[in-house]
């Protein structure tokens, strides 16, 4: 793989290769492919390539002060749900679509100090809300691997942007496996880190209690790269934990012999497709042949995670949303008699369906004689579900299983189903109402050529673990170097 962070580096650091160079010939590719893939929302060539002369000049020693990391002159893309002064900051709605951000997200700073350049704002479900990035103001984002296929979502821009090669890699966030499930259903590598290892500040808000940032690239190893950059206390964001910083590339070459691997009965029922079953059962395969045990776990009150989700989520959303009215900042609508009108008009037009419906529906569980009935529960099952995990994390190291129960699905396929399309998350969002950690890593393909991820879930700040693992297993297989059949690029490539 001649395209991967951990080699664009070291080209860097060898001076065989300029950010500037690295960034023309991005760019060049995403000017070519973004119209078939619409991955992109916004892109600003002349601020990334002096973004990238900086960086050479950090490299060169012209910035006293400001040394060079790893990563500087990397580029790199960030979701649209990244506050990011001066760019369009959309988050997919219309609510949003003549936003200008006037400050960073402690992400977009964290990248800035590490001197990555930004390729652009990828194109996102609106708010975050959907499993196939269909539901964007801006139109669904297509399958680098079959483009009459959803490449997932939320963050199914960040995933396509990243397997269609016009980024070497993005930052997603994560809610229910809006990282993870993109990340399978295109092929690449995606990692959900434990609840308040990356700050939310700047970070536009779905569900304040699930949203997670988290790194989207081709490795493992480039995963803990980008996550040593985004990981880090923030005093902005009262959920972000006081931790000391770590190298999350530590153990990486660590051997696999005596990890212990928890299979859930409940990941390997009814809804998993024959070929995705297959292919995780052949990476388990891989990892013993490695020296990892295997042993059968229970996750009883996994199934009804995606009930909890569905009351929780929405719930948080209509409050979080409820900023959204016209009068500050975002759309407004043009025609209108009165305060009560504008509000009314203002967010009838500027949200889309899939949004109007978890606004009601959380207002709906939230409200007086219902509070109870619903919102209580479902935060009681919300406890029990996490009691799974810390049970499962008595007789295992990892937890692994499918990410999605099938590959990549035709466009329009769901949508006039909610609860099917739901239904795609159904082995990611226990670890969401749990905080754990989770990622997603290439394990094989379809009968159709689509990509099958699969799911590592680790104990909470286990991140360094899960990386571990998926790196040598990367080194002993080769699904994350196959890239999908998308043009070449005329111009220069690594």
């Amino acid at each position: 793989m001649t395209d991967t962070i951990k080699h664009l580096s070291a080209l860097l650091v060898a001076g065989k290769a300029s950010s500037v160079e690295l960034c023309q010939d991005y760019l060049g590719r995403i000017a070519r492919l973004n119209p078939q893939l619409n991955a992109f929302v916004s892109v600003d060539p002349d601020r990334t390539l002096a973004e990238a002369q900086a960086a050479d000049a950090r490299r060169a020693g012209g910035n006293v002060g400001i040394p060079a990391g790893p990563l500087t002159g990397v580029p790199i893309a960030h979701k649209d749900i990244f506050c990011a002064e001066g760019w369009l900051t959309t988050c997919g709605s219309k609510m949003l679509s003549n936003f200008v951000s006037p400050y960073d997200a402690h992400v977009i700073e964290q990248f800035k100090l590490a001197g990555m350049p930004a390729l652009g704002k990828t194109n996102m479900d609106e708010f975050a809300m959907g499993s196939s990035n269909e539901t964007s103001y801006f139109g669904p984002v297509k399958n680098p691997w079959d483009t009459s296929r959803v490449p997932g979502g939320s963050s199914g821009g960040s995933a396509a942007a990243v397997a269609g090669r016009l980024c070497p890699g993005a930052t997603g966030t994560d809610t229910g496996g809006s990282i993870r499930q993109p990340a399978a259903f295109t092929g690449i590598t995606g990692l959900k880190p434990t609840y308040g290892v990356v700050s939310r500040y700047g970070m536009i808000a779905f569900a304040s209690s699930l949203d997670q940032a988290g790194p989207m690239a081709q490795t493992a190893e480039d995963c803990a790269c980008l996550l040593n950059i985004m990981a880090g206390h923030d005093p902005r964001d009262s959920t972000s934990l006081e931790r000391d910083k770590e190298d999350y590339a530590r153990d990486l070459s660590l051997p696999l012999a005596g990890l212990k691997v928890g299979l859930p009965r409940e990941f390997f029922g009814a809804g998993l497709t024959g070929d995705t079953a297959r292919a995780v059962e052949a990476a388990i395969a891989q990892l013993q042949k490695q020296g990892a045990q295997i042993v059968e776990i229970g996750l009883p009150n996994s199934k009804l995670s995606v009930a909890a989700y569905y009351v929780l989520a929405p719930a948080e959303a209509s409050s979080n949303l409820s900023r959204f009215d016209g009068v500050r900042y975002g759309y407004r609508t043009p025609e209108y008699g009165n305060l009560a009108e504008m509000y009314e008009k203002t967010r009838a037009e500027g949200f889309g369906p899939e949004v109007k419906r978890r606004i009601m529906i959380g207002a709906y569980v939230l409200s007086h004689g219902y509070y109870d009935a619903y919102y209580l529960q479902a935060q009681k099952l919300r406890r029990l579900i996490a009691q799974d995990f810390v049970e499962a994390f008595k007789v295992c190291d990892l937890i692994l299983g499918p990410t999605a129960p099938t590959t990549a699905f035709k466009l329009g396929e769901k949508t006039a189903d909610p609860v099917e399309m739901y239904l795609s998350d159904i082995y990611t969002i226990a670890v969401n109402l749990a905080g754990l950690p989770g990622m997603s890593l290439p394990c094989g393909f379809d009968a159709q050529g689509l990509p099958i991820g699969m799911q590592l879930i680790g104990n909470y700040f286990a991140e360094a673990r899960m990386l571990n693992v998926a790196h040598q297993y990367q080194l002993a297989t080769d699904w994350h170097t196959r890239a999908p059949p998308l043009p070449e690029t005329s111009g220069v490539r690594w």
